[in-house]
């Protein structure tokens, strides 16, 4: 069985996510669909068929989230230390083109949101990092060509 890494905080959100959609959606949608069947002939009923379409969304999504969080293997980087990157570790890299300098948190594919910093453990940027460690130079492939980055440096927080 596949395990998939995470924060603490990237299981945080989807065990609220699950909570939220067991709660509040799965009950709601339960409500439409009742009300819909009140108004009578089925086959060309517009509110049924969408509040069917919306359950079907909410129990697969349901199960992927419990799938994930059952799964995950969760790492915490504030337990972590060293100059080498691994997952969870932020680390910072200026472009050598533009020297424009960035900061990322390697996490979880579930997690990631590239507006806060935060980027997949799959991704090529992250890959390229994982083992490197301050002074290394990296180069990630992207749709536009080859990027060149020098990494400054490696925290776990």
């Amino acid at each position: 069985m596949e395990r998939f890494p995470m924060t603490p905080g990237g299981l945080k959100k989807l065990q609220e996510e699950l909570k939220r959609l067991k709660s509040e959606e799965r009950p709601a949608i339960i409500r439409a669909i009742a009300e819909a069947r009140a108004h009578g002939d089925l086959s060309e009923n517009a509110e049924y068929h969408a509040a069917k379409e919306r359950q079907s969304f909410i129990e697969g999504r349901i199960a992927e989230l419990e799938d994930k969080t059952s799964r995950a293997e969760v790492i915490d980087p504030a337990t972590m230390s060293g100059d080498t990157v691994r997952f969870g570790a932020t680390v910072k890299v200026v472009d050598e083109e533009t020297d424009a300098e960035k900061e990322y948190q390697i996490v979880g594919a579930d997690e990631a949101d590239i507006e806060e910093g935060r980027i997949s453990i799959t991704s090529p940027i992250a890959r390229a990092m994982i083992g490197k460690g301050i002074g290394d130079q990296i180069e990630v492939h992207a749709p536009s060509g080859a990027r060149y980055y020098e990494i400054l440096g490696v925290t776990y927080r």
